[in-house]
């Protein structure tokens, strides 16, 4: 898939600027088949056009046939002198017309549907380039229904600037020297006034309903946001019973897209009536023009005919026009939240000398590392520490000392403002980010899987994995068992987000797809915290396992899960407060060991309440003394 296609700019004010950033998609680069698609279907459209304007001469010809008044001997050909011969001849002449037009349209679709599908990849990769921050402040449905009408937006631009727009103009030119040669110039200024009243009053009119159109937009965006965001919630909807607030809220978003699709619909229904009005006036106009000459003897009853022929053909691409522009301009409406995509600026980008990590050892290094999300509050203040190549450092600290800071900026999803973070010497900021996260691992606290097959979620550690390699991984993350007893074993759906899972099996099928990866840099960033104490010993033994022999940084909420890491780092108020063993700390008593305590503490009361429960349930009742 090429991805080199030049920075396309939506402007509702200018569509010809659109249309002419577009001109590469509809004149692709490389792709010689679509090119000459282009100038086939141009071809059969100009000759569609001159068919066409035949039609209402048969017809102008077959009416004095049947008066009498044909005088065409020596012009046309001996069979088509007969009336019968000219009506037959006018209606293969339309069928003919049609099968160009037809032809034409086969022959473009491709280049209009390679169009929509350049662009829509350009947008889904550009997504995917765009930092966190930018997805965690938008909204998933929103966006989905953005990118969803803009591709159908450029469908419609692309399709009718060539297959309309043109064919307007070459069939209002020859219907203009026709009149002009036939019948004078009078015929030609009077069509040329309702030509231009037309368009004129198409376009202010167009314009106006682009403002509805807009409002329709912002609620089908709201409305889908809502319905997306409250069926990924569905849980907590029926936890808290709120389905009819829910609903209310749905309701309110469609309740004002409602009133401006009702809005759009009447507002067409006047645009229409107006160009009726306008086109009538002129047809009017011309018909008793003709009509007088005929009374004059200056024109045949087939002229009067021919006239009026020749305007019911241009209403038709007249109405066109009106057609296209609204489309066009509604198009434009639709891409432009999607050209605004396209026009935000990755956070994150690689340098243009940047080079492919070389991975040596692993070992990690923060250098005075000092970061903000927001300017006015920084998160980490000048922070220091290394994780030796096959070692084991653990982050802990309060909530909000920057723990998880540290991994998103290992992983180079934000930047920093100061210092440096390196991997064998190397700093992220001047290697590719590919080859950086090629080499990390992460399981996180909350495992988001794929609405997908098992097998899929664990191969999405290395897509090449063989079965074997996937079985072998499931066994290491301890979680073969489990899968092979479900009726469909690795084949088993595992829902949105993972849903149909519980919390302890969706960290082992993470574990199992980091095994699949075997990266040499391993972070598990509160992979346990979520987890009760029984599913976290299981889970933390799988984890004990991955991590030998790998460079290991470990984010942790529950100290319990790093009393064997080579050193802790004690984090607050993003800064180290206190670093070194378990052991270490706990005789500082400081902060670390306060941690330790109150935890202990917890967990003792914990265990405390499930044995009284347990001796509960069997009938015997059990005193004991208060945890210390």
């Amino acid at each position: 898939m090429q991805n080199k296609q030049k920075t396309v700019s939506a402007d509702a004010s200018n569509p010809l600027a659109t249309i002419v950033n577009l001109w590469p998609y509809m004149w692709p680069a490389g792709r010689s088949d679509l090119k000459a698609r282009v100038v086939w279907a141009t071809v059969f459209l100009i000759v569609a056009k001159l068919v066409l304007i035949g039609v209402p001469y048969f017809f102008k010809w077959a009416t004095d046939a049947l008066n009498g008044k044909l005088d065409m001997a020596g012009v046309l050909p001996m069979f088509l002198l007969g009336a019968v011969a000219l009506v037959i001849a006018y209606n293969l002449t339309r069928i003919i017309q049609l099968g160009l037009n037809q032809l034409r349209d086969s022959l473009f679709a491709s280049v209009g549907q390679y169009a929509v599908r350049q662009l829509a990849y350009r947008t889904f990769v550009h997504m995917h380039q765009l930092s966190l921050r930018f997805h965690l402040e938008r909204k998933t449905g929103g966006l989905s229904r953005i990118i969803e009408r803009g591709t159908k937006g450029i469908e419609t631009i692309v399709r009718f600037t060539i297959l309309n727009s043109a064919p307007t103009l070459i069939e209002f030119l020859l219907t203009a020297a026709i009149f002009w040669i036939s019948y004078g110039f009078t015929y030609v200024a009077i069509t040329a006034i309702t030509v231009w009243a037309y368009i004129w009053f198409t376009v202010k009119a167009s314009d106006w309903r682009i403002s509805i159109r807009r409002s329709m937009n912002a609620s089908d965006t709201d409305a889908n946001t809502k319905a997306i965001d409250s069926l990924l919630n569905f849980e907590t909807v029926k936890y808290f019973g709120n389905e009819k607030m829910e609903a209310e809220r749905f309701d309110a978003s469609m309740a004002r897209y409602e009133k401006s699709a009702t809005q759009v619909w009447t507002s067409l229904g006047w645009l229409n009536f107006g160009q009726g009005v306008i086109f009538g006036l002129g047809t009017t106009i011309m018909m008793v023009m003709s009509a007088l000459a005929v009374q004059r003897g200056e024109q045949t009853i087939g002229d009067f005919v021919f006239v009026n022929a020749l305007l019911i053909q241009l209403s038709v691409p007249l109405n066109f026009i009106g057609f296209v522009y609204r489309e066009i301009r509604q198009g434009l409406t639709d891409i432009e939240q999607m050209f605004d995509l396209l026009d935000v600026k990755a956070e994150v980008v690689d340098k243009p000398d940047a080079k492919p990590l070389a991975i040596a050892q692993g070992a990690i290094r923060f250098e005075n590392v000092h970061f903000a999300y927001d300017p006015e509050r920084p998160i980490l203040k000048g922070i220091s520490f290394e994780v030796p190549a096959g070692k084991t450092v653990a982050i802990v600290g309060p909530s909000g000392a920057g723990k998880s800071t540290i991994s998103r900026l290992l992983y180079r999803f934000y930047d920093i403002q100061q210092g440096a973070i390196t991997i064998d010497g190397q700093d992220v900021r001047d290697i590719t980010q590919t080859s950086l996260r090629s080499v990390i691992g992460m399981v996180p606290q909350d495992t988001v899987l794929f609405n997908d097959t098992i097998a899929y979620n664990i191969r999405y550690g290395r897509i090449s994995a063989s079965e074997d390699e996937v079985l072998k991984a499931a066994e290491i993350a301890q979680i073969g068992t489990f899968i092979r007893s479900l009726p469909d074993g690795f084949k088993t759906m595992v829902g949105e987000r993972g849903l149909k899972l519980s919390g302890g099996e969706k960290q082992r099928v993470a574990i199992a797809r980091t095994i699949l990866k075997a990266p040499p840099i391993l972070i598990l960033d509160e992979a346990t915290s979520a987890l009760d104490t029984t599913t976290e010993q299981e889970i933390q033994s799988a984890l004990d396992l991955v991590s030998q022999n790998r460079t290991t940084l470990v984010i942790a909420h529950r100290l319990s899960t790093v009393i064997n890491a080579d050193e802790i780092i004690v984090l607050r108020h993003g800064e180290i407060a206190e670093r070194g063993t378990h052991a270490a700390l706990l005789e500082q008593n400081g902060l670390y060991a306060s941690m330790w305590n109150r935890q202990r503490e917890a967990t003792q009361a914990e265990e405390h309440l499930r044995q009284v429960r347990e001796s509960d349930d069997m009938g015997v009742v059990v005193r004991r003394e208060p945890a210390s």
